[in-house]
């Protein structure tokens, strides 16, 4: 499983000219599924997620939290994350889950963020998404379940 966190000011989705999910202060991830992820590898991502401290503190620190700031979550399917460009010049993405057990994987992860932070968006699963954000920093983390579990 692949998380790309980005700091943002504000952020939104798009689909159909309906905005489907829009923040202000918060975190946009987009989120990558594999065949081998499981629940118990998605809760270890959010555990990491929710955890990460990468908003100013008083000091101008990376010391805060998203909610020790009272920050909010876009969350984004992504199965490009799994783009596999070692071959010629056109990605592979069969390392990218099946539809069927990312969606149940995506929204899982929606699921069990909504128990944790109290503003969460999302964009729509398979959907061809328009996302517009303002990085704040820019800050821009990858988290990789192959390195953190």
């Amino acid at each position: 499983m692949r998380f790309v966190i980005q700091r943002v000011t504000h952020a939104k989705v798009t689909v159909d000219e309906t905005i489907t999910g829009a923040i202000d202060k918060g975190f946009l991830v987009l989120i990558g599924v594999s065949e081998t992820d499981t629940k118990e590898i998605a809760d270890k991502m959010i555990k990491k997620l929710v955890g990460m401290r990468i908003f100013e503190d008083e000091n101008e620190k990376t010391n805060l939290s998203l909610t020790d700031v009272g920050g909010s979550l876009l969350l984004v399917s992504q199965f490009t994350l799994y783009a596999d460009c070692k071959k010629g010049n056109r990605p592979s993405f069969t390392k990218a889950g099946n539809p069927v057990m990312a969606q149940e994987m995506y929204e899982y992860i929606i699921s069990q963020c909504k128990q944790q932070i109290e503003n969460v968006q999302a964009g729509i699963f398979g959907a061809d998404m328009k996302v517009e954000l303002l990085n704040d920093g820019p800050f821009t983390i990858l988290l990789d379940s192959e390195e953190i579990c």
